[in-house]
Order: structure tokens, then sequence, then C-alpha cells
């Protein structure tokens, strides 16, 4: 395939994974440099994709900014997922974007922290709902930390461990 990605569909239907192809890595190399010097184009011009016969299809400033993420992931010889908000991922998909085991994940599904549908014996997650999950857990995570530091400073805890350790033998 040209433009330097190779697809892998992912279990999702609607769900596609791209990943750089190293003999393509110089185009996506030019193509995010011609993506950063059109950023800084002149006022009033806007982003466009220009067909093979020449037909010119203006984009949106947010999807120019998506374009240029996914190009310069590409060009660091990262991968790139795309999927829609609403898509379905099984559980083994859910655990993989969270970073964590399926049984964990599934542990989670079932105290109820994360929204699933069960139409028979199998568990699905719409991504949104991974999203809204991590999106609470790094709040909590910031919390949590913002608290232990708080209790740190009220207990004077930060001068009682300045210096060298204490000797224990």
């Amino acid at each position: 395939m040209s433009g330097g990605v190779v697809p892998r569909v992912a279990a999702s239907s609607a769900a596609r994974t791209y990943v750089p192809d190293a003999a393509q890595d110089v185009v996506i190399a030019d193509f995010v440099r011609v993506l950063n010097e059109a950023g800084l184009a002149a006022a009033g011009s806007r982003p466009a994709l220009v067909a093979a016969n020449g037909e010119r299809y203006e984009l949106p400033e947010s999807m120019f900014a998506v374009l240029r993420q996914v190009a310069e992931a590409l060009s660091s010889g990262m991968g790139v997922s795309v999927a829609p908000l609403s898509a379905m991922l099984t559980t083994q998909e859910a655990a993989d974007y969270l970073g964590i085991s399926r049984p964990t994940l599934v542990r989670i599904l079932e105290r109820g922290e994360i929204p699933m549908e069960k139409p028979g014996r199998h568990r699905f997650v719409r991504l949104q709902d991974l999203l809204d999950h991590q999106d609470r857990m790094r709040v909590e995570r910031r919390e949590t930390l913002e608290q232990m530091v708080a209790d740190a400073v009220e207990d004077d805890l930060y001068a009682k461990t300045d210096g060298p350790p204490p000797r224990t033998r």
C-alpha cells in the first residue's frame, strides 16, 4: 500500500490499526514536514486534500490536527489505531487498550465501574466508556497524589526526611 502505512484490521469491524512501513519512512517524514509547513500558511487559507484528479476538499482545522498527529506518530515508528467512539470492543481488546490483563478488566466490568453489554456469553465494551473510565482514573489518581502531598506537608514529613537516611546498623 502506498503512503507508508500498512493497515491491519482490528477485531472490531469499524476499527483499523495502521503501522509504519519501513520502506516508506521518507515519504511519511516528508508528509509531516509538509503538514507542519502548511500549518504556518497565510491566514485565510484552509488546509485541503487534493485528489488525483485535482479536485480540492477543504478540511476543518480539527481534521488537519488529526492528520498531523497521525503522520507524526507514524513517522516516529508508532502504530495508530482509528476507531469510532461507539466501537464495541471485546474484553481482550479493551484490556489491551487499558494496558491491564483481561481478568482484571472483567473484575472491573463485574463491579460496574465500566458499562458493558453482554448479549450472550461474551462481554463487549464501548470505546467511549473506556475513555471515560481512563479520565475518571486519571482525576482520581491526581486527587489522591495531591492529598498525599498535603498530608506530608501537614505532618512535616519533608523536613523529617531531609538529609541522609538514618543508620540502621
